[in-house]
């Protein structure tokens, strides 16, 4: 795999672990500020619990790509990182639509759209 998708997809899962511990960590004021979302939505304990459910699947993609690239072993490298670099487009994706902002696409998704063209392009 080449230098540059390996960085792109470190980028991806790092980036993929900074939202797990904003999700699961990160006071009230943080997650208004980063996510946008209402601080009365961010006092609620559901809330709360589900964000943390959330920043629990982001911890599993970061990982996942991380362990694809540095653990799984050599043959089973690409296709891993490049399953767990279309979950985070299609995450990036869906949060778009989902919460009509673009900039989840363009924060999430432009990254991992990086890290997939060049697995696709340096092979």
């Amino acid at each position: 795999m080449s230098i540059i998708s390996t960085v792109l997809i470190v980028v991806v899962a790092l980036e993929a672990l900074y939202i797990m511990g904003m999700e699961m960590f990160g006071s009230e004021e943080k997650l208004h500020q980063t996510f946008g979302l209402r601080k009365e939505y961010l006092k609620m304990p559901e809330a709360r619990v589900a964000m943390a459910n959330q920043g629990l699947y982001n911890g599993f993609i970061g990982i996942g790509l991380l362990s694809c690239r540095f653990i799984f072993p050599e043959n089973a490298q690409y296709m891993g990182s490049m399953m767990f670099v279309i979950f985070v487009i299609v995450a990036a994706v869906y949060g778009w639509l989902s919460a009509k902002n673009p900039k989840i696409l363009l924060a999430q998704g432009t990254p991992a759209i990086l890290a997939l063209l060049a697995l696709l392009i340096f092979k």
